[in-house]
């Protein structure tokens, strides 16, 4: 394996703090890596110096002889003059580019057809960033780094880019490295995770999954300041592994130690609980819509959706970019009206939503963090147990020191933040997140999947970020041509019925989406047969268990002197050890099917 690029003794400061304290790391052949911390601890600052963009205060950067290394930063700019044709392939002629398999596929991927002539000036913030990112991927690199590439990309392109990025290189070839607060693609695509963190850089084996595991060990050794971490990271890894396969298809971690350090970790949620708080809070009338359609001019974007939200529903809504999402959820709170059709509304709806807008400045202009909460007391919305707004604030990650600091001078992620609080603050029984997950690092997504987890009301959640909705909502809907498809499977459904969307979409409804009776024939046999390699996994898990210890009693008993005798029993011992760590990774695939039947 080839040593591509490394940096050794990095250091940089800023008047106030330091970002990096003598850090030393390397990138070789093969690597996959994700980067994960809190915003403001460095990830971007650590790409820019790799990339050989900024430079460090101390320490050296160096790669091997005609590296070539491609950086997609978060504010890319490029010639609004230009025609998207020319911002990714230049002035190549037709020929040229159109023969190269992987740049027709990057097109179809990330820039539609009837964008290729527009200028870049006249596209949106959203369009403009697909443009970079397909601009960067069309050139051939040794060494990819990517800076939040996921931001403005609906979950079908983030699939695409998952799998963009694993067949990209051949195996141990090339290797990329990549900032994102999407931990579905971290899960994905990560071989490695580097945590940055108190000016440091930590490394972990696997993606975010195994990561997780790492980090509740590491909280679980620390002192007594860190509890409330570990506890949350813990909750995160008790739904990790207990989740669908799909969330944990490659992991890293070792079965003993994930079972032990979650065995009295209840479920993520007491759904019985919440439903019933809702109802009590709710009545049994929330919303309901009675064959509703709404079109902008010819284009339909809703059609004929009869459709009955019950208290305590957990509602995650799924569709591309532009297809009407936030529309529907306009309809759903009232502030739009539907072409035709009606929306009733239960007398004791009370509606919070946060939309994708960002808090402007002339609502908070002037004014300190303990100012704008201040005429706020407590709330009731988590779980029946009443919460102070310094306890909320707490939870969300704004410390003491923030409560004096002028919001005008809070980042992306902070505004985001303050905006939840003061939705939540509201005390709605019926919760509307539009995208809520822009602008934060994971640490804090897991504190308000946390906070939301004892929300007891109805939700919806529109986001591209899967690990978000898979992880706080109970049921999905996909938004398709104008149809409003239960998916009964779940962001997989939804995926498949996208790969599909050039045949009948219309014709799908909610039953045509359940199992046929050959599937769940099939399922069922599936489900047997993996019952019975269960068994076997673990018969041979115990018997290489054993052997292990037998080999180990040995080797403390055997003639220190006996170089050629211990060599052999170590060799034994070592490939006894990896047969246990391959059983151990198959018994936990399996297991997870076998707990989803």
């Amino acid at each position: 394996m080839g040593h591509l690029l490394g940096a050794e003794k990095i250091s940089l400061s800023y008047p106030a703090r330091t970002i990096f304290d003598e850090v030393t790391l390397g990138i070789n052949d093969g690597d996959r890596i994700g980067v994960v911390g809190r915003n403001g601890d460095g990830k971007s600052t650590l790409l820019t110096i790799l990339s050989g963009v900024l430079d460090p205060d101390s320490g050296k950067v160096t790669a091997r002889n005609g590296l070539r290394v491609g950086m997609l930063g978060q504010s890319e700019s490029i010639d609004p003059t230009l025609s998207v044709k020319d911002a990714i392939v230049g002035d190549s002629s037709e020929y040229e580019w159109a023969s190269k398999g992987g740049v027709r596929e990057i097109l179809s991927g990330l820039i539609p057809p009837s964008r290729w002539d527009q200028k870049v000036g006249d596209l949106s913030g959203g369009e403009s960033r697909r443009v970079a990112l397909a601009a960067l991927l069309v050139g051939e690199w040794d060494v990819l780094f990517l800076d939040e590439p996921t931001n403005h990309l609906d979950l079908e392109s983030v699939t695409w880019l998952a799998d963009h990025i694993k067949n990209r290189w051949p195996r141990n070839v090339g290797g990329f490295v990549i900032v994102t607060h999407d931990r579905w693609l971290l899960d994905e695509v990560c071989l490695t995770t580097w945590e940055v963190h108190d000016s440091i850089v930590e490394p972990f084996d696997g993606g975010y999954a195994s990561y997780v595991l790492a980090r509740v060990e590491r909280d679980r050794q620390a002192s007594v300041i860190e509890n409330k971490r570990q506890n949350l990271m813990r909750k995160e890894l008790a739904w990790l592994r207990r989740g669908a396969p799909a969330r944990t298809s490659k992991p890293k971690f070792r079965i003993e130690a994930a079972n032990v350090l979650i065995a009295q970790e209840p479920p993520v949620r007491n759904s019985v609980e919440l439903s019933a708080m809702a109802v009590s809070r709710l009545g049994r009338e929330v919303i309901e819509l009675d064959d509703v359609s709404f079109s902008y001019g010819q284009r339909k974007i809703i059609d004929q959706l009869t459709w009955k939200v019950g208290p305590g529903d957990r509602i995650g809504i799924l569709g591309s970019n532009g297809v009407g999402k936030s529309t529907l959820l306009s309809i759903l709170t009232g502030d739009l009206k539907p072409t035709s059709g009606d929306v009733k509304m239960g007398s004791t709806v009370r509606i919070g939503r946060l939309d994708q807008k960002i808090l402007q400045s002339d609502q908070v202009k002037g004014k300190r963090l303990h100012e704008v909460v201040a005429r706020y007391k407590t709330t009731d919305n988590s779980g029946g147990r009443e919460l102070s707004v310094s306890q909320l604030l707490e939870r969300i990650g704004f410390d003491s020191y923030s409560m004096a600091t002028f919001v005008d001078d809070f980042s992306g992620g902070q505004r985001r933040r303050l905006q939840l609080l003061l939705t939540l603050l509201g005390e709605p029984n019926v919760l509307v997140l539009d995208e809520p997950t822009n602008d934060m690092d994971v640490d804090m997504l897991a504190a308000i999947e946390d906070l939301l987890d004892t929300w007891p009301g109805t939700l919806f959640v529109v986001s591209h970020d899967r690990y978000l909705i898979e992880r706080v909502t109970d049921m999905q809907y996909g938004l398709i041509n104008g149809q409003f498809v239960h998916l009964v499977r779940g962001v997989d459904q939804f995926l498949e019925l996208l790969g599909d969307r050039n045949s009948d979409i219309g014709t799908i409804d909610e039953q045509s989406t359940k199992p046929k009776n050959n599937d769940l024939r099939e399922d069922r046999k599936a489900k047997k047969e993996a019952a019975r390699e269960i068994s076997n996994l673990e018969k041979k898990m115990k018997r290489l268990s054993q052997e292990i210890k037998v080999l180990v009693d040995k080797m403390a008993a055997h003639d220190f002197g006996d170089y050629r005798g211990l060599a052999e029993l170590d060799a034994k011992m070592k490939a006894a050890s990896a047969q246990l760590g391959e059983a151990e990774e198959a018994w936990l695939n399996l297991s997870m099917l076998d707990e989803d039947a």
